[in-house]
């Protein structure tokens, strides 16, 4: 038997984190392990009970998300665990720094139960998760944010000609399944050569992936 997702909820609402709570254990193979309602305790208990998931308010009292996530991100012994990102807010600058930070997804709140659910499976399943029409605009703000492109020339020599068109794939939001499709490889190729590539560029996860892709330009913007 498969165990379950272990999530923690980090908001400052006790509200929010109530319904989330609710919505998670109401659904099989789901449980959640404890809540946080700042980021400092978001922190401490996820070194505690080493959830799966981290389901994280960027706007917190004290320490706040992101700061929250980058240390959680960075902490070697919580390797496993993929934070979440879930706010209010729609600005591409948190989603930026959120996924800088370590961040494997980042939702709005007012996202749809049924997909908040699957995106907790995707990350816990070490995928990245953008909410729909995000992508473009990350994209558009990462190359702007740097005009003259910094090129990694040790990991462009480094990355096969294979593990390239697959990384551009993966910048494109595509998630193993459809880069086996598109390329007609199997789903255990296309997962392999993802984690091949991850490791040349020393990426932590698929999100972070995404934007060291378009911050180096080891594959091109797509057109407006």
């Amino acid at each position: 038997m498969t165990d379950p997702i272990r999530v923690l909820i980090a908001d400052d609402e006790a509200l929010v984190r109530g319904g989330f709570r609710v919505l998670i254990e109401t659904e099989p193979g789901m449980i959640v392990v404890g809540e946080a309602g700042d980021g400092a305790t978001a922190v401490e208990l996820t070194r505690q009970t080493r959830p799966d998931v981290v389901l994280m308010d960027i706007r917190m009292p004290g320490v706040d998300g992101l700061s929250a996530t980058h240390q959680i991100a960075a902490d070697p012994d919580l390797a496993g665990v993929h934070v979440l990102i879930l706010t209010t807010f729609d600005h591409d600058e948190y989603v930026i720094d959120a996924l800088s930070a370590g961040a494997a997804g980042f939702l709005i709140k007012n996202t749809e139960p049924v997909q908040l659910l699957r995106g907790i499976r995707v990350v816990a399943g070490g995928e990245a998760l953008l909410s729909p029409g995000l992508t473009r605009r990350l994209i558009a703000q990462l190359t702007a944010r740097s005009r003259t492109p910094r090129i990694d020339a040790r990991a462009m020599a480094e990355l096969t000609t294979r593990e390239r068109q697959i990384v551009g794939l993966v910048a494109q939001g595509l998630s193993n399944t459809e880069i086996a499709t598109t390329l007609t490889i199997s789903h255990a190729t296309a997962k392999t050569h993802v984690s091949r590539a991850m490791t040349k560029l020393s990426a932590r996860d698929r999100a972070q992936l995404v934007v060291l892709a378009y911050r180096h330009r080891l594959v091109e913007p797509p057109a407006p």
